[in-house]
């Protein structure tokens, strides 16, 4: 190598989703937009089940924590792709660049953790009624939480740390509108192997885990629903699934794609399916939740009609 490449890098460039201006110009009025209303959405959404007492459940209680989650996971890429275009800057430190990564690797896994949680609370609903209240205690609804966050902590570390040993040289433009960790181990000029292995092993795992939960509740539900008599009572079975089904097709449906292959395959349609999931899920998640859900609706209805 000369000596330009052998000189570590201390920063990265972030190019967006557009090389060109008047495209970012429109970008960043999607992204500011779509922001605001993903902020305002999820926190709707924790203040309407907080303040209603009939709210008070493990189905509830895990949406507010999904919503708690999508604020953080948007927070973490979004701000600084439009701080960055507001003062005509793309560059991002290299220790941003890895706390980003960090967060980015903790809160996409939380997003399953919690979608499988809510998966299962749905199967005991209506394989299991009346035992409900005993198997979903708030004991076990807090514990499945804590240790969610922990496992998706420990993992996004792994990930980090095997980031950050990795040496990066002459090339430090990425082709994304944030540390997506995929376009940053393309841009090393070590081995990645290590890394790559660890996504299809540990990183598999820790993703077909909670996709493996949501898939097996979701066959005990369908055998269950199939053997109920009354075509009112599947209806009502179904209606309660609805949502939480349609935000896991969209959440998985993008990011099945994009992370279980090697990083150097990763490509432009990539970063549309990434934008799905990062900015776009956390985006529909309330509307979906309450514009399905009659006790959500009523209960944004009051916080309204309070101010």
């Amino acid at each position: 190598m000369g000596g330009d490449n052998e000189t570590m890098i201390e920063e990265f460039l972030l190019l967006g989703l557009s090389g060109k201006s008047e495209q970012e110009e429109v970008v960043f009025g999607l992204f500011l937009g779509m922001y605001i209303v993903t902020i305002s959405g999820n926190l709707l959404i924790i203040l309407a089940i907080s303040c209603d007492p009939h709210l008070h459940t493990p189905m509830y209680f895990f949406l507010a924590n999904l919503s708690t989650v999508d604020i953080c996971f948007s927070s973490v890429t979004i701000p600084k792709a439009l701080v960055n275009h507001m003062v005509g800057s793309k560059s991002i430190s290299y220790t941003e660049c890895m706390a980003q990564i960090y967060f980015f690797i903790t809160f996409i896994n939380m997003d399953g953790f919690l979608l499988s949680v809510m998966a299962y609370d749905r199967y005991v609903a209506i394989c299991h009624p009346l035992h409900y209240t005993m198997m979903m205690r708030p004991r076990l609804c807090v514990f499945l939480v804590v240790i969610s966050w922990v496992i998706t902590n420990l993992h996004a570390l792994l990930h980090t740390l095997l980031m950050v040993r990795l040496t990066f040289c002459s090339h430090n433009a990425v082709h994304h509108f944030f540390c997506d960790p995929y376009p940053i181990l393309k841009l090393s000029c070590s081995d990645t192997f290590i890394n790559d292995l660890m996504v299809f092993t540990v990183g598999g795992v820790i993703f077909l885990t909670p996709f493996s939960c949501i898939v097996i509740s979701y066959v005990y539900i369908f055998s269950n629903v199939l053997k109920m008599p009354s075509t009112r009572g599947i209806k009502k079975a179904l209606s309660t699934c609805g949502s939480h089904l349609t935000v896991v097709s969209l959440f998985y449906g993008a990011i099945l794609g994009v992370y279980m292959r090697p990083s150097s395959s990763y490509s432009l349609q990539d970063t549309v399916a990434t934008v799905i999931f990062t900015v776009v899920t956390p985006l529909v998640n309330p509307f979906i939740y309450s514009l399905r859900n009659r006790d959500m609706k009523g209960a944004l209805r009051k916080i309204i009609l309070r101010c």
